[in-house]
């Protein structure tokens, strides 16, 4: 099946998904049409969103939040990837964890907090994070392969990250520090290469993670050595063929980065207003683009905020929601088909309970001319197309905290600013 690129698509059902982006988006992933699958840990769509977060127990998860293998050791939430596509937005997760015991949650909740700071440095700055923060990293010699599959810790980690499209926080790091500080390859690369599988990859979160990992944003590295694998995952040690002859025997020389002229947004924001978008709903006053409508037809969806409680949507149960598979974007980034699968059934699912419009190709082509209500994104794409669109009526952005003018230079002097 040929389509053309303003082609509207059928609705998939839940239980065809990955074939369903075979058929239809199989020429955009990176296994091509006969290879995409789903992820076999997470499914997408508002009810195993809502089951995810009902089966998560807070207890425990400051002393095991960093357990690798084996698995059942492991007190890593899982949530990630509902929280990425707003099927949980943060406001709820926090509710719906807070009852606990009190290093529990505070441990968790500063998680969520991290999540949100990466938003307000992402929405502040956009794609200039792609460059580092603070300090370039220093460099290398190469090895052949940033992450060697022949040393059993980093099988078993990637491996994971490419079946399943997830990994847990601590194997991130190693990912991230073998990528950079040991085989010396360039950070923004390790940075796409974890994007291209992850189902909750964000530009915002996963690129500050691997800064911050790789001693872009402070300066000081976090090295991987064989002392946290045999802390966290004693097993791939023992059954590793370099056991006897480990790369990653010692730690890594400790070297900071060189300081580079730090962009003055992250010290004030010189458009806060910019960054956090609207704080009530605003109608007729967005984009550039003139429009006639004063009533929305349709609510715009983007994978930022598919789920059911999207500001937008939820104004407007009875609206189609319109949803745009982004070929352009999606034919440079070629991400594992199981981040689209895990989108089609999540569309799947929500079309169980209101009309659902899918297209494939390019969103300011397809939807002008749309009366459009949507949902402020903090995000560069969704308000560059927001300008050409110009929908009639757009919603804030559920804020867990709300952005201010002051510096997110750092973590902790963001987190100060927060009310307590």
């Amino acid at each position: 099946m040929t389509l053309r690129a303003d082609s509207q698509l059928p609705t998939p059902s839940f239980a065809d998904a990955a074939a369903w982006v075979g058929e239809h988006l199989g020429d955009l992933t990176l296994e091509g049409p006969q290879g995409v699958v789903a992820s076999p840990r997470f499914r997408g769509g508002q009810g195993a969103a809502d089951a995810a977060l009902e089966a998560f127990d807070v207890s425990g998860y400051a002393r095991s939040r960093s357990g690798v293998w084996p698995p059942s050791r492991r007190g890593a939430s899982g949530l990630s990837p509902y929280i990425r596509h707003g099927l949980l937005p943060l406001p709820r997760v926090w509710r719906a964890t807070s009852l606990g015991p009190g290093s529990d949650v505070s441990k968790f909740h500063d998680e969520l907090l991290w999540q949100e700071y990466a938003r307000h440095v992402y929405a502040r700055v956009g794609n200039a994070m792609r460059r580092p923060l603070r300090h370039d990293v220093p460099a290398r010699d190469r090895w052949p392969e940033p992450w060697p599959r022949e040393m059993a810790c980093m099988d078993a980690v990637v491996g994971e990250l490419e079946r399943d499209g997830w990994a847990v926080n601590q194997t991130r790091m190693w990912l991230a520090s073998q990528w950079t500080i040991r085989a010396g390859h360039p950070w923004r690369d390790g940075d796409d290469a974890m994007f291209t599988h992850l189902l909750d990859g964000s530009r915002a979160a996963n690129r500050l993670g691997w800064q911050w990992t790789v001693g872009a944003g402070t300066g000081k590295p976090y090295g991987f050595s064989r002392w946290q694998v045999e802390k966290r995952a004693p097993a791939f040690c023992k059954r590793c063929a370099l056991r006897e002859a480990c790369p990653i025997q010692d730690w890594p020389p400790e070297e900071r980065g060189a300081k580079v002229d730090e962009d003055p947004r992250l010290r004030s924001d010189p458009d806060v207003d910019a960054t956090t978008g609207p704080r009530t709903v605003e109608r007729g006053r967005w984009g550039d683009a003139p429009h006639g409508a004063s009533d929305p037809d349709a609510v715009w969806l983007t994978a930022e905020s598919l789920g059911d409680a999207d500001p937008a949507l939820a104004a407007h149960p009875d609206l189609p929601a319109v949803f745009v598979f982004d070929a352009p974007l999606l034919a440079q980034l070629r991400l594992s088909g199981k981040r689209l699968v895990f989108l089609a059934e999540t569309l799947a699912d929500l079309a169980a309970r209101r009309p659902v419009e899918l297209y494939r190709g390019d969103p300011a082509t397809l939807l002008r001319g749309r009366s459009l209500a949507a949902t402020f994104t903090p995000v560069p794409g969704w308000r560059r197309r927001a300008a050409l669109l110009a929908p009639v009526e757009v919603h804030p952005w559920p804020w867990l905290a709300w952005p201010r003018a002051k510096s997110v230079a750092s973590y902790s002097a963001w987190r100060k600013q927060l009310p307590r």
